[in-house]
């Protein structure tokens, strides 16, 4: 399962003094070399952490995936078509919101984003929808031609105890529908060192997303060693899952 570490809240930093450091060009390598097997942005239309300078030379300097989030606008494709990073994921945006707070609004805003999808995957860039954990937003999500949906994991990781199982069950269900249209499928928002387990479990899932905890764990011990702690977490997950499948496997052909 792949790891994109969303270097996002480096350029926070930075931004609440408007200075030069710290550079999230300067931690996507460190991140790399911790593990991550892609690096996440999103380049804001009010511009609050990432900068249009980030994005270019990020695009330049890293050989890894490069995830650009940003908004269904027509500033936003333009600056996604000149660039090309390796993939879009298109996500909602607020002005008023301190991080994204939920899945795209599919219904509300077919059109906008069926359009922008075609655009930026006839420029051979694929596109993936940010969604709520809905069967209903992963059917649209189908209609709209998207190649990918990443399923909004933030209820999930904000829950506890019976509801956070609700929550869990919700996400499942949604990526095994996204698999069964033939849909590429990843998963992101709110997951941390405590809960990303259950969901790397979910072997259908291509990618997590994973920001803000790694680098909240960075300024402790560096951005390297967070993502490497990360990575070591998702690894045993998918280990636990292949050990269950091979016991069952061997129990069935018993029989």
């Amino acid at each position: 399962m792949l790891l994109g570490v969303n270097v996002d809240h480096v350029a926070t930093l930075r931004q609440a003094r408007k200075g030069t450091e710290p550079d999230p060009v300067r931690a996507a390598p460190l991140a790399i070399l911790g593990g991550a097997d892609g690096i996440t942005i999103h380049l804001r239309e009010d511009r609050r952490h990432i900068q249009d300078r980030d994005l270019k030379l990020l695009r330049k300097c890293i050989s890894v995936e490069l995830n650009l989030e940003m908004a269904a606008t027509a500033e936003m494709i333009g600056i996604a078509l000149k660039v090309k990073p390796d993939m879009v994921t298109l996500v909602p945006e607020k002005r008023a919101e301190l991080t994204t707070e939920g899945g795209l609004n599919l219904k509300k805003n077919m059109k906008q984003i069926k359009k922008a999808v075609e655009m930026i995957q006839h420029r051979g860039i694929p596109v993936s929808l940010f969604i709520n954990p809905s069967i209903a937003d992963v059917e649209i999500s189908k209609k709209i031609g998207a190649k990918m949906v990443e399923i909004h994991t933030g209820l999930y990781a904000n829950a506890k105890s019976k509801i956070q199982l609700q929550e869990l069950e919700r996400v499942k269900k949604a990526v095994e529908k996204a698999i069964a249209l033939g849909l590429t499928v990843n998963a992101g928002h709110g997951l941390n060192y405590t809960n990303v387990k259950k969901i790397a479990e979910i072997k259908e899932l291509r990618g997590l997303y994973i920001g803000h905890s790694i680098i909240s764990r960075a300024v402790f011990v560096g951005i390297e060693r967070a993502v490497r702690e990360m990575k070591k977490l998702i690894k045993e997950a998918k280990s636990k899952c292949k050990n269950q499948n091979a016991k069952l496997r061997k129990y069935f052909l018993a029989l």
